[in-house]
């Protein structure tokens, strides 16, 4: 069945600005189509503007300058209890004093249904959670995990046409936090709801997103599917916050098409794709991910090849870090799957690390605030 363009652009945000003092912007001109029953992350450190831009979508900020429409229509001046839009909080926001039960009841009796209806659908929330012998329970007598659960139950429960999700995982540990993932993305495949999602891990992005906005300093850096954002990133600084990376200052000596040759800082010439890539003689950075980057032997050689010396080794179960650095104190890091081939290399011994020039990419270097 073909989509209709209000499915493919059922969250528009156009030239959406936000300021707080009139002055300064902590949005600036925020762009984004979502499409309908799509599960998008907005991502970036502390106050880069993605939390404001979900608070405003959900009504509890207004927008500076600028439009947000759902299926067509701006909502800029709706109340938020008119905009069928869920919440989810890192924090649960649960009435203490209520009965899981009556939390999940409370949205369906603020919204005057039938008590034969909100019995109906308080069992279906609780077995979606499956937390059917809960009904019964205080907020105060759940784990982190199923308090979590009754909040998304309830963000659910009269069928909003969106739900928002801001740090909604923050609180839980790790092991909480990856149950949690998996809960999510199943009632989001089963369900179908168009989900937009806060938070400031890139892992969780990466692992729950069908795309991922990277926010900095109010600016939307890129925004694409988390295989993209991982091996094809627009800039340095996404290059960054994505995953892990090796950052090596040199100077563009020539670009050809998509491809540069790099003088780095420790003399040593190398080549690299071009990406957000500066013309010949500026300064750039060159970026290797851990796990592209080889300690030269016979099974890995490929077309760059630079010495350093290394420093020392991190055991971290399935795979092993090893630490070196250049000439010119830049430190590298080399991730080493742990089987029969990780190699034991003496403190200060010189070795040869190779990548072939498709994992090297070069970028203008960030700009500093």
């Amino acid at each position: 069945m073909s989509e209709s363009v209000d499915d493919h652009q059922y969250v528009r945000f156009v030239d959406v600005k936000k300021s707080y003092d009139q002055r300064s912007l902590v949005v600036k001109n925020f762009n984004l189509d979502i499409k309908k029953g799509e599960f998008v992350t907005l991502l970036g450190p502390s106050g880069s503007g993605k939390t404001t831009c979900l608070m405003m979508l959900a009504g509890f900020e207004d927008v500076t300058s600028g439009q947000i429409l759902v299926n067509g229509q701006t909502i800029t001046n709706v109340a938020p209890y008119n905009r069928n839009i869920g919440m989810v909080f890192q924090h649960y926001a649960l009435f203490p004093h209520m009965t899981v039960a009556e939390n999940l009841a409370y949205p369906l009796i603020v919204r005057k249904l039938p008590s034969e209806v909100i019995k109906r659908k308080v069992a279906e929330s609780l077995a979606l959670v499956e937390l059917e012998s809960f009904g019964k329970r205080y907020p105060g007598h759940l784990s982190g995990g199923q308090k979590q659960r009754v909040a998304l139950a309830r963000s659910l429960i009269f069928e909003p046409s969106i739900v928002l999700m801001d740090e909604p995982l923050g609180a839980l540990d790790k092991n909480l936090r990856e149950q949690m993932q998996f809960e999510i993305k199943r009632l989001h495949e089963s369900i179908g709801f168009t989900a937009i999602y806060v938070t400031h891990d890139q892992t969780e992005a990466l692992t729950m997103s069908d795309r991922i906005a990277v926010f900095n300093d109010g600016v939307v850096q890129q925004c694409a599917a988390p295989d993209v954002l991982y091996e094809r990133p627009a800039n340095a600084f996404v290059a960054d916050f994505i995953g892990e990376n090796n950052h090596l200052a040199g100077k563009v000596l020539a670009r050809e098409a998509d491809q540069a040759k790099v003088e780095l800082s420790d003399g040593s010439i190398v080549i690299g794709q071009a990406m957000d890539c500066p013309e010949a003689g500026q300064h750039c950075v060159l970026a290797v991910r851990p796990e592209n980057l080889f300690i030269e032997s016979d099974k890995h050689h490929f077309e760059n090849s630079i010495e350093a010396e290394f420093i020392t080794r991190l055991y971290v179960g399935d795979f092993i870090r090893y630490f070196f650095k250049l000439r010119d104190k830049t430190e590298l890091m080399v991730k080493v799957l742990n089987d029969h081939d990780a190699p034991n290399i003496e403190t200060g011994a010189t070795s040869k690390l190779t990548w072939s020039f498709k994992d090297g990419l070069v970028f203008t270097p960030p700009q500093r605030s």
